[in-house]
């Protein structure tokens, strides 16, 4: 996306100072001739904000005094004090001074167009009038009204003005007609080496061709004379790279359009770097880097876009920021938008991408956009089905501008395995189906999902299309016409491939026919075997193969098939048992290298001492001489649950089972009584009787 115009602000009225009124008392009128004396040179320096001063002390005096009211209008506006200005022109009655121009102009600096290009309804046309009716319209996107009225102006009056003629051809450029520019220059007699803004505007009108090279060209000539012009006003560094700002950015466009990447995003780095205060240019160049980069530094992009973008109403409203929504076209903000959008789907930003949809429908009603970026945000979620409903919904609201909604569609329903739809979503674009490109990826999506009736279809109309519309390509229309041939002959159409390769038969190139005759030769031949040697006998003879005997050739293969069988088994035993003897003698001729054997560090093989331990290897538990310890049968075993706590002393455990599970007793040292009566015999699994806990424990402490 490029900036492709640039306008200049509208010229303002000059200021004049006329003679003041007679004055009722001397002393006054002496005062009054010092004021406006004093309002004559201010003028003459341009120094508008003593002009307001002076203004106000004679207004105070004579509050409607015409010239002081307009001086004072005038210097507000310059000083950039829009505001102040409409209060001093809604203060005086229309029947003193007609500020209706003026106050035009102050509703256009504070984007108010509808407001004031009412306001200039009324007024006489003059060159002023009309001049700034086309720049409001132009700001509205009206761009045929725009140049409508800039075409009055250059009919009623002879204007000698760059900037109008810069403002003129940068109305045509924006409004499609940049194959008009060049006349247009021609008539206004103006060169693109006048002025930078008119060598800029002309460069546009070469990107609109897609003359990169001269756009090139011209670009540097702008930046060059541009250079000159303003260094000659004693602009400072800075000031000069804001100026030619929109250069730079068109510069690094056209780079980019060339295919030549990291010089654009190094132009467009080092201009991001430099912060101009030319915000389109700064919008536009951070844009097309992020295009650049596709998906990669998405997070530095996203950042980035903070200068441009930000989000109202709770994060659900994206509006450019203050300043800058009256400077772009609405091309340029469609395609920031678009940018932006697409690198919060990069960025996995689902969420915020849902919330920003709703906006770009209101903002965007007529556009493909957001129904390009809904669909894509659905389609990155696995809403497929959803995807396509949207698109058609588009694509039957606005037939005309369903270009990529149906491009979309026709994916995203091949991704969903329906081919044959995808294929009508395709075909349903007038302007590419019958292109090679479009027309091959047709034919496939039918022949997979099919429909090989349809694809021949497809194939027969695109013939008559080039064939009628056409006919000076004749290159393209022979290669439909063999592919359309091939795939009939592919899928035993052999009447209709006949035919085909009969008319390609007749093509003035001697490739084209020795593939038609082939192909003649291939459609003939199961039906009817004559008409296939007939064609057979037209075909040009193979080079080298002038000494071959075919009659021989064929004698040489009448043997039967078993005699050939014999030879060749006979042959292949042959080379088998050649291969055994080649192989009996290279054993015969190897020799083994014998090797001196390595012993270890400090190893006699004389004395080579006691043999290894055989068994050295083994795990420990595996070898002969392993012991597995003993358990200690001392040892105490604690039973219950967690939290109780155990005698000191083994074997007391009663003072546990009579207060229950997870109780804490503290029992008496040497205090036995309460084991003595609960101990108890218990029968084991062989029918003896084992000792009891409290038996247990008797024994063990006697030991």
């Amino acid at each position: 996306m490029a900036p492709k115009v640039r306008a200049k602000p509208l010229p303002q009225q000059q200021l004049g100072v006329g003679q003041p009124p007679l004055a009722a008392v001397a002393p006054v009128a002496s005062s009054m001739d010092d004021l406006f004396a004093s309002l004559a040179r201010n003028v003459k320096s341009n120094n508008h904000k003593q002009i307001v001063k002076v203004a106000d002390q004679i207004l105070a005096v004579a509050p409607q005094d015409i010239e002081a009211l307009q001086c004072k209008v005038v210097a507000l506006i310059q000083v950039g004090n829009i505001s102040e200005a409409l209060t001093t022109i809604d203060s005086v009655s229309k029947e003193v001074v007609d500020h209706r121009f003026h106050k035009a102009y102050c509703l256009y600096r504070q984007n108010k167009l509808g407001e004031a290009l009412s306001t200039l309804m009324g007024l006489e046309r003059s060159s002023n009038v009309l001049q700034l009716e086309a720049q409001i319209l132009y700001r509205k996107g009206d761009l045929d009204a725009c140049i409508a009225s800039y075409e009055k102006l250059l009919q009623k009056f002879k204007i000698d003005s760059d900037e109008v003629k810069t403002n003129v051809l940068a109305a045509y450029i924006a409004g499609g007609r940049s194959s008009e520019v060049l006349a247009l220059m021609d008539a206004m007699n103006v060169s693109p080496k006048s002025s930078f803004d008119l060598a800029y505007n002309v460069a546009c009108v070469l990107l609109d061709k897609e003359d990169y090279t001269k756009a090139e060209e011209l670009l540097l000539l702008a930046r060059r004379v541009g250079q000159e012009i303003l260094i000659e006003e004693d602009y400072n560094e800075e000031e000069l790279e804001d100026e030619l700002a929109p250069i730079s950015a068109q510069l690094a466009y056209v780079q980019q359009a060339q295919g030549r990447l990291t010089e654009s995003m190094e132009g467009y780095s080092k201009l991001l770097k430099r912060n101009p205060a030319d915000a389109p240019s700064v919008a536009v160049a951070l844009s097309n880097l992020a295009a650049a980069r596709g998906s990669k530094e998405v997070s530095d992009s996203l950042k980035r876009f903070d200068k441009v973008l930000e989000l109202k109403g709770g994060g659900r409203r994206l509006q450019f920021v203050e300043g800058l929504e009256q400077k772009l076209s609405a091309k340029q903000k469609e395609a920031i938008i678009y940018n932006y959008f697409l690198l919060l789907l990069h960025s996995n930003r689902l969420n915020q991408a849902r919330e920003v949809v709703p906006a770009l429908l209101e903002t965007f009603p007529e556009s493909d956009m957001p129904a390009l970026l809904h669909a894509s945000l659905l389609l990155k979620e696995g809403k497929l089905h959803k995807a396509e409903d949207i698109l058609g919904q588009f694509t039957e609201k606005h037939p005309g501008s369903s270009r990529k909604a149906l491009l979309l569609r026709a994916q995203a329903a091949a991704s969903a395995g329906h081919l044959l739809r995808a294929a009508d979503d395709i075909n349903q674009i007038d302007d590419l189906r019958f292109k090679p490109a479009v027309l091959a990826t047709v034919v496939a999506l039918k022949e997979q999902g099919g429909d090989i009736s349809g694809a021949e279809a497809v194939f027969d109309a695109a013939i008559e299309y080039w064939d009628s519309h056409m006919g000076e390509d004749k290159d393209t229309l022979e290669l439909l016409i063999k592919e359309a041939a091939a795939f009939k002959l592919k899928h035993q159409k052999l009447q209709a491939s006949a035919e085909l390769f009969k008319h390609l038969s007749k093509s003035s190139s001697s490739e084209v026919r020795a593939g038609a005759l082939i192909g003649l030769v291939c459609s003939t031949a199961v039906t009817d075997v004559g008409i296939a040697e007939m064609y057979e006998q037209q075909l040009p003879p193979l080079p080298g193969l002038s000494g071959v005997d075919a009659a021989a050739l064929e004698q040489s293969f009448s043997a039967s098939s078993s005699s050939v069988k014999r030879e060749q088994t006979g042959e292949l035993a042959s080379l088998q048992q050649k291969s055994v003897d080649v192989h009996a003698d290279k054993r015969k001729n190897k020799r083994k290298r014998k090797r001196k054997p390595r012993y270890p560090k400090n190893f006699d093989p004389a004395n080579p001492g006691p043999p290894p331990d055989p068994e050295r290897w083994l795990p420990k538990r595996e070898r002969s001489t392993f012991r597995p310890k003993k358990k200690d049968k001392r040892a105490a075993q604690v039973r219950g649950s967690q939290g109780s706590v155990v005698r000191d002393k083994p074997g007391d455990f009663s003072s546990v089972a009579a207060n229950g599970p997870g109780s804490a007793v503290h029992s008496k040292p040497g205090n036995s009584s309460g084991t003595k009566g609960s101990s108890t015999a218990t029968s084991t699994s062989d029918g003896k009787s084992a000792p009891s806990t409290a038996q247990k424990s008797r024994k063990k402490g006697r030991r």
